[in-house]
């Protein structure tokens, strides 16, 4: 019963102390959390700096710690226990995001949907960031591809353009 009592004073006092996600022009939000997606995890780091009351730019990069290696038939080829090189694992972007924490009236969330431009492809993404206090937050992001670069004839080309899960911690600067 102690437990349940320690939980429930924590969560209350995580909600009442709760603090604005985003705030504007000159917010900074630094995003660090796990990447996880088909194939592999790994880590992602996101930047992202208000232009306006609801309008943000940033940078996000992604590496891919654990990745299974292939072994089999690929394009007429066969692989034993081929692994991916650093660019197959690693992918940056540059995005947009459309912040409206202060459009659904919930100061303590920001929920932002967006597009990147990055090394492997073109996307979106659909993220959301709960602060609570002014300086430490948690957040969580789905990513996808809309269009894809190359002829996806390498055997790891899957990697960076598809479905992506993130979540971690979120920190004002």
């Amino acid at each position: 019963m102690k437990k349940v009592i320690t939980l429930l004073f924590l969560l209350s006092f995580g909600f009442t102390q709760a603090q604005q996600a985003f705030k504007g022009k000159g917010d900074v939000k630094v995003n660090v959390g796990a990447n996880i997606q088909d194939g592999g995890s790994g880590i992602q780091g996101s930047v992202d700096f208000g232009l306006g009351e609801n309008f943000s730019f940033g940078f996000v990069a992604n590496y891919l710690l654990g990745v299974d290696n292939f072994n089999g038939f690929y394009n007429s080829s066969a692989y034993n226990d081929y692994k991916p090189d650093f660019g197959e694992r690693f992918d940056a972007k540059a995005r947009i995001n459309a912040n409206l924490s202060s459009v659904i009236g919930v100061d303590q969330l920001d929920v932002y949907p967006g597009l990147s431009l990055g090394l492997h492809n073109f996307g979106g993404h659909v993220g959301g960031r709960y602060f609570f206090t002014e300086g430490f937050g948690v957040f969580t992001e789905l990513g996808f591809p809309i269009a894809k670069y190359g002829s996806d004839n390498g055997v790891f080309d899957h990697l960076n353009n598809q479905f992506t899960f993130s979540l971690g911690a979120s920190f004002n600067l």
